[in-house]
């Protein structure tokens, strides 16, 4: 009986359905998510192929790739035939790719919407498990001066410190808008009222700074919740 292909090694496909060969021949835009994923693992195990591998991760992430971004070491080692020189080698590729999307930002980006400010974030949230704070930097028009981790804390509450976040604001010299962000590992996006004080206290600071916070976005799985957009930036 001929082999299954679900279970053959990838070298003993056919030329047509090796994903670097149709990368080669059609280009990276022909291939599927997990045809990508495949050409980073390399290699499969004797009963599965790099393929079946990469199908595994995407099923961990629902199939989702802003969710393959947020996977960590201690998840993607748990899959049958990632070792650990696989795993560094996908981390190291998220890791360029959330790279070079913050480069192309801050190359050209205007921050004009809730919703781009937490495209911008997402990436920095890749460890849901424990709560933290990304501040981004604008000028007065809008425009993406950088993107800043303030701090980080733990399961159910991170601190942020004003005087570090306009510290930093400063250090950059063309900072007049800042939007900052945290994450709720529980994924629940409603704001506390720990929440709401901080937000407070940070529009208090940066009015006398001459430096305006714009929006508090509270981070959950694949969603936010905006300060600015429920009229509480006030």
């Amino acid at each position: 009986m001929e082999k299954d292909k679900k279970h053959t090694s990838i070298k003993h496909w056919a030329v047509e359905d090796m994903p670097r060969e149709k990368l080669m021949d059609k280009g990276a835009v022909s291939l599927t998510n997990a045809e990508l994923l495949a050409i980073l693992i390399n290699t499969g195990t004797r009963n599965r192929s790099a393929l079946d591998i990469a199908k595994e991760v995407l099923g961990m992430a629902g199939q989702d790739l802003l969710n393959v971004e947020q996977l960590n070491y201690d998840q993607l080692k748990k899959v049958n035939g990632l070792g650990p020189k696989k795993v560094v080698t996908l981390l190291a590729s998220i890791e360029l790719g959330r790279r070079g999307k913050l480069a192309k930002a801050l190359v050209r980006e205007k921050i004009t919407s809730s919703r781009a400010a937490f495209d911008l974030l997402i990436p920095f949230y890749s460890d849901l498990s424990t709560e933290s704070c990304v501040a981004l930097f604008m000028d007065q028009g809008n425009k993406l001066v950088s993107v800043v981790p303030i701090s980080s804390g733990g399961m159910t509450a991170t601190v942020v410190d004003p005087k570090v976040l306009f510290r930093k604001a400063l250090e950059t010299q063309k900072t007049t808008q800042i939007i900052i962000s945290h994450n709720h590992p529980s994924g629940s996006i409603h704001p506390s009222e720990a929440d709401k004080r901080m937000t407070t206290k940070i529009l208090e600071a940066g009015k006398l700074l001459d430096i305006r916070c714009v929006d508090h976005l509270i981070v959950g799985h694949n969603e936010y919740y905006s300060f600015a957009d429920s009229a509480m930036m006030v």
